[in-house]
């Protein structure tokens, strides 16, 4: 936990792994259980297959993805409500890229896509409402997504929008 005198929002998170390492690298288990704190379910995650893990449970790597992927969400939720879009549908298929390359290994960019509908406006054709606004609060959200905001890989951001039919 941060010291007495921080202030601001700390983050907990718990991770628990038994097993042996003594065969070496190719003999140990990678599945290990997570919780968030205080949340008192666990999840179950290993490493990715390529590190030798188990390809169906999450790896550290998506879950870095699904973070970024998941405030750009909620960052604009926000942006949209306090400006008065009614969005009701948003999808987001994001990608993290590890290049074999770099030295250190790392993820070194994550595109973040969006898919965007809004409600038209009451008694108004479609036209009246403003892609290009929407557009713009998506990325003002992705100014203000604290995850982006505390990474040193890029974040790119392509979004697309449009009026949900009806």
């Amino acid at each position: 936990m941060p010291g007495a005198d921080f202030r601001g929002h700390a983050y907990l998170a718990r991770v628990e792994w038994s097993g042996s390492t003594g065969a070496g690298y190719r003999a140990y288990p990678r599945a290990h259980t997570a919780w968030t704190p205080p949340a008192t379910e666990g999840f179950d995650l290993s490493a990715d297959p390529h590190f030798r893990g188990d390809a169906d449970l999450p790896n550290p790597e998506q879950l870095l993805v699904l973070a970024a992927s998941s405030c750009q969400l909620l960052s604009f939720l926000a942006v949209a409500a306090r400006g008065g879009v009614d969005v009701v549908s948003y999808e987001d298929d994001a990608t993290g890229e590890m290049p074999d390359d770099l030295a250190p290994q790392r993820i070194s960019r994550i595109v973040l896509r969006p898919r965007v509908r809004v409600a038209s406006h009451a008694g108004s054709p479609s036209s009246a409402v403003d892609l290009a606004a929407v557009e713009r609060m998506l990325h003002e959200a992705h100014e203000q997504c604290y995850i982006a905001n505390s990474l040193t890989t890029e974040v790119v951001l392509e979004p697309s929008v449009e009026v949900a039919p009806g």
